[in-house]
């Protein structure tokens, strides 16, 4: 059996037995905030559980870093959506330590990319079109500064509403103690 079937075959049984209904909510948060965090596997139920959250309570995008890395993409849109349409009042930025992006070094992306058959003409044409792939898949040095950098690109976006709060923390993916890294009620 494959994973997809696991899991559809799983998923039949879960709506048949109606065992979503004890996930029951809306789609608008009830804490009124949205998390952007890592795509970290250690982060599916401690982060959640460490913040005392349960489903419905908030917006959580997720991505590899926590990071914001261009002011008009996907995580930007997702907490406009967020904060403009579905009822969130305050930006969190949650990254971790020991995180995978802390050790990513893009050319070895690259080179494991083309062993697995991505053309050298591929990356070419991209760079062709303005695309650095180097920078693009670059990780970073500190989880701290990378939460840092993150907040003040949301704080100082053009369409960014200046009384949002935006706090940035770290969580630690073995305890769930999370670390301050700066507070967005003074800001």
């Amino acid at each position: 059996m494959t994973l997809l079937n696991e899991i559809l075959t799983y998923n039949e049984k879960f709506v048949e037995e109606k065992q979503y209904e004890a996930y029951t909510t809306t789609k608008f948060p009830n804490k009124r905030m949205v998390i952007l965090t890592c795509m970290d596997t250690r982060l599916v139920e401690l982060l959640p559980k460490a913040m005392n959250l349960k489903n419905g309570d908030v917006k959580i995008v997720k991505n590899a870093g926590a990071s914001v890395n261009h002011p008009f993409g996907s995580a930007m849109r997702s907490i406009f959506i967020a904060l403009y349409e579905l009822g969130a009042e305050e930006v969190l930025v949650i990254g971790h330590h020991d995180c995978g992006m802390s050790k990513v070094n893009s050319h070895d992306t690259i080179q494991k990319m083309k062993q697995r058959g991505i053309s050298d003409q591929t990356l070419d044409t991209l760079r062709f079109s303005g695309i650095d792939t180097e920078k693009w898949l670059a990780g970073f040095n500190s989880v701290e500064e990378n939460v840092k950098n993150s907040v003040e690109m949301i704080r100082n976006h053009p369409l960014m509403d200046k009384s949002v709060p935006v706090h940035g923390l770290v969580i630690n993916p073995e305890t769930g103690k999370l670390d301050l890294i700066t507070e967005g009620y003074h800001s």
